[in-house]
């Protein structure tokens, strides 16, 4: 696969896949920059070569056509403002209008698209639309990772309408950091995975039991090992339907020589807020009408002891519910400890999503090796998974 590097735009229209889905305020302004921020050292070698950039990407998951909340033109300041230089506005992606303004693109000038998802056929992978797009541009750079798990028109389909394409450096950054963690990952090798259930991580957690020295498992996910192990977790989350599940991934560790680290203690609350009681319990015996929703100090130690000794750790997945000040302490000892094993040399991979907010929180960013953006498309990755955006770019 070929990245921004191999390729001299001068003179070229790059037609860029931007992940510009970011969060606006009801002023329209937006709330978190990182998405755009990432994309600029692509967009500069692109106008430094002296091509020019047609940026396209969706916002938001708008139902029918276009709406005004949904307009990408929201965008606009804030990428003037972090690029340094005009950004013209095509009102619609594939109209009259947008292909004036792509055709009379002159180097060293940006355009940015109106949301691709104002069309139906963006989601459905429609060619005739992939086409349409594709005329906008001579070369086409994918550097949108966050859509890469996604066969939609504008970020696997408009590839195979350009003879030159590239992976942009933010593409190419989160391949070279997934791959570091699952082909040539130093050992011992600890994942931490959380979130509230072992649905969503099933098939990550399989594909890592290959890999991985040590796998710690928090947050809502861990009362179903509990129970299935013949604990009383109160009224703590859990999924029934997943208990032979739970016992199954504990033999198949054991099987596997994996040592499986479950929080020996929790935080619990007598509620769900902000405002609740709380009290320290053996996760083993967690009293009616109480709910755990954090991991204990047991737990932290346990925890802060494997993630030391490590040399790659990956993270996907908080320890509780950190965005209540009173369940927060378990995420952030586990943050403290991969910066704290980062500092002594060990890689370590914020896998997107709450990890990747966790750490923002905490001011942990530039204290860990790297931070995905990719979220679902990280986590398909790590599953074995092949991601049809990356596919189209080899």
């Amino acid at each position: 696969m070929k990245t921004i590097n191999d390729i001299n735009f001068k003179g070229k229209r790059a037609l860029i896949r931007v992940d510009f889905n970011v969060p606006l305020d009801k002023s329209f302004n937006v709330t978190d920059d990182n998405r755009i921020r990432a994309t600029i050292p692509t967009l500069n070698k692109i106008l430094q070569d002296g091509g020019s950039c047609i940026l396209m990407s969706h916002l938001g998951r708008p139902k029918e056509g276009p709406e005004d909340k949904y307009s990408l033109k929201h965008a606009i300041s804030k990428t003037e403002q972090l690029l340094g230089r005009t950004v013209k506005f095509a009102g619609d992606c594939i109209g009259d209008e947008a292909y004036k303004l792509s055709a009379a693109l002159q180097p060293g000038e940006v355009l940015l698209l109106e949301n691709l998802r104002f069309y139906k056929q963006e989601e459905k992978g429609d060619v005739a639309f992939a086409e349409k797009l594709s005329k906008h541009g001579d070369i086409y750079v994918n550097d949108a990772f966050g859509t890469a798990h996604r066969a939609h028109a504008s970020t696997t389909i408009v590839a195979q309408f350009f003879k030159e394409k590239c992976a942009g450096y933010v593409m190419a950054a989160e391949l070279d950091n997934a791959k570091k963690v699952m082909e040539k990952a130093a050992k011992p090798f600890t994942a931490i995975m959380g979130g509230a259930k072992i649905s969503d991580k099933l098939l990550i957690i399989e594909n890592l039991l290959d890999k991985v020295n040590n796998l710690i498992i928090g947050g809502g996910m861990a009362y179903t090992f509990f129970k299935a192990l013949g604990g009383h977790i109160g009224n703590s989350l859990v999924e029934e339907d997943k208990l032979e599940l739970a016992k199954d991934l504990i033999q198949k560790a054991k099987a596997k020589g994996v040592d499986l680290l479950l929080p020996i203690d929790s935080i619990v609350a007598d509620k769900f807020a902000a405002d609740a009681n709380t009290a320290i319990a053996n996760n083993h015996a967690i009293q009616d009408g109480w709910m755990g929703l954090d991991i204990g100090p047991q737990s932290i130690a346990v925890f802060s002891k494997a993630i030391g000794e490590s040399k790659t750790i990956l993270w996907n997945g908080p320890m509780g519910v950190f965005e209540m000040e009173k369940f927060a302490g378990g995420t952030k000892a586990v943050a403290q400890a991969v910066v704290d094993a980062t500092k002594k040399g060990a890689f370590s991979l914020i896998g997107g999503g709450d990890s990747a907010a966790a750490v923002a929180q905490f001011g942990f960013n530039d204290d860990v090796s790297y931070v995905s953006t990719g979220g679902g498309a990280l986590l398909e990755y790590f599953e074995g998974k092949v991601l049809p955006g990356v596919k189209a770019l080899e």
